[in-house]
C-alpha cells in the first residue's frame, strides 16, 4: 500500500459523494448480516458458525457506520447522526460480549496450560477459539515482545492442582458470563430498540442525510483531524519505555487493592479506538485501497492484543478475589495475572515498534 494513504492530507480532493457511498455500503452489509442471522435462528451458545459470523458482520458494520458518523459529523444531519451513533455503539457492545467472554476463557486456559509446562493441545471442553472482535486480533495465546507465539498448549490433566482448580473456576465464571451475554444479545435483537436501529440503517442504505452544503466540501480536512487526534494521543503514551522489552512497566500497581481496570491501560485503549476511527476515515477516502498499509494493521493488532491481555488479567484478578478459594488456586491465579500483565507489556512493545516504523517512513 502506498505510504501517502497513512496521512489524509496527501490525498487528492474527495467529495461528499464518497461518504454517502461508503455509508450506503456499510448499511447494506449490516442488513445482509441481519438477514443471515435471522435465517440461522441466532444460534445457541457457541452455536452455528454461520450465525456467529453474521453477528460479527453486524458488529463490524455497526462500528464502521458509527465511527464514520463521528468523524464526518459536520457533513451529516446533526439530530439524525447524534441519535443513531449511541444506538449503534449499544448494539455493537451487546453483540460482542458473548464472543469476548469465550475468547477470554480460551486465552486464560491456554496461558495456564503453558505456564504449567506440558505440551499437548487445549482440552476440547474449553471450546474452539472464537473469532476476534476485529480482524487480526490474537486470541488463543500470548505473544512475546517481538509478536511471536509460543508452542501449543498442554492438556488440562497435566496442570498442577492449583492451576487445574484455577482453570475450573475461570471456566465456571466466564461460561456463566458468556451464557448471560448470549441471552442478553438475543433479547436485544428482539427488542423495539434494535428494530428502531435496523429501520434507521435501512433508510441509510438508500438515503444518506447530508447537510445542504456537504456536496461542496472536501472530506480530507475531517479525515486529517482524525489522524491528528490519533497522533496526539500516541504522543501521550510512554513509547520510550515501551521501546525496551521486559521493562515491567505494565506490572506497576499490580498489587493495588483497587478493583477498577488498570489505570495505565486507559490511554492505550483510547489510542486503539482512535486508530480504528483513522482506519475507517481512510476507507472512506480510499475505498479501493485494500488492504490498509501493513504497519497500520500491525499497530492495530498490537493494540487488540493489549486489550485482550488487559481484560484477561482483570478476569484472573477478579477470580482470585473469590471467597474461600484454596491458597494454591489463588497462587495460580496470581501467576496468571502477572503473565497477562507481561502480555500487556509485550503488546505495547509491538505497538511501539510498528508505530515508530510508520512515523519514520512518513516523516
Amino acid at each position: 500500500m502506498a505510504q501517502q494513504h497513512l496521512d489524509p492530507r496527501n490525498s487528492t480532493a474527495v467529495a461528499a459523494d464518497a461518504l454517502a457511498g461508503y455509508l450506503r455500503t456499510q448499511a447494506t452489509e449490516f442488513l445482509r448480516a441481519l438477514r443471515t442471522h435471522r435465517e440461522t435462528g441466532g444460534g445457541a451458545v457457541g452455536g452455528a458458525e454461520e450465525s456467529t459470523d453474521a453477528a460479527l458482520a453486524l458488529r463490524r458494520s455497526a462500528r464502521r457506520i458509527s465511527g464514520t458518523l463521528h468523524t464526518f459529523r459536520p457533513l451529516l444531519d446533526a439530530d439524525w447522526s447524534e441519535s443513531l451513533r449511541p444506538e449503534l455503539a449499544w448494539l455493537s457492545g451487546t453483540l460482542g460480549r458473548e464472543h469476548a467472554y469465550a475468547a477470554r476463557l480460551d486465552r486464560l486456559v491456554a496461558a495456564l496450560n503453558r505456564l504449567s509446562g506440558a505440551a499437548a493441545a487445549l482440552p476440547s471442553q474449553v471450546g474452539a477459539p472464537v473469532a476476534g472482535r476485529t480482524a487480526g486480533s490474537e486470541r488463543a495465546g500470548p505473544t512475546g515482545p517481538g509478536g511471536t507465539r509460543p508452542p501449543a498448549t498442554p492438556d488440562r490433566g497435566n496442570l498442577t492442582i492449583g492451576a487445574a482448580k484455577a482453570g475450573a473456576l475461570l471456566d465456571r465464571q466466564l461460561t456463566l458470563a458468556r451464557t448471560r451475554a448470549h441471552s442478553a444479545a438475543l433479547q436485544a435483537l428482539g427488542s423495539s430498540r434494535f428494530h428502531a436501529v435496523a429501520d434507521s440503517v435501512a433508510v441509510l442504505a438508500s438515503e444518506v442525510p447530508l447537510t445542504p452544503t456537504a456536496t461542496a466540501l472536501d472530506l480530507r480536512p475531517l479525515a486529517a483531524a482524525a489522524h491528528d487526534r490519533l497522533r496526539d494521543a500516541v504522543a501521550g503514551l510512554p513509547l520510550l519505555t515501551a521501546g525496551h522489552p521486559y521493562n515491567a512497566e505494565a506490572l506497576i500497581h499490580g498489587l493495588s487493592p483497587d478493583t477498577a481496570p488498570h489505570p495505565q491501560d486507559a490511554p492505550w485503549h483510547q489510542v486503539r479506538l482512535l486508530l480504528r476511527l483513522h482506519r475507517y476515515a481512510l476507507e472512506v477516502l480510499h475505498p479501493q485501497a485494500v488492504p490498509v498499509d501493513v504497519r497500520l494493521l500491525a499497530a492495530g493488532e498490537a493494540l487488540n492484543r493489549h486489550r485482550d491481555a488487559s481484560e484477561a488479567a482483570s478476569a484472573a484478578a477478579a477470580a482470585a478475589r473469590t471467597p474461600r478459594i484454596a491458597p494454591a488456586t489463588a497462587y495460580a491465579l496470581g501467576v496468571l495475572h502477572a503473565d497477562q500483565r507481561h502480555e500487556v507489556e509485550a503488546a505495547r512493545f509491538a505497538f511501539q515498534q510498528s508505530w515508530q516504523k510508520e512515523a519514520v517512513s512518513t516523516s
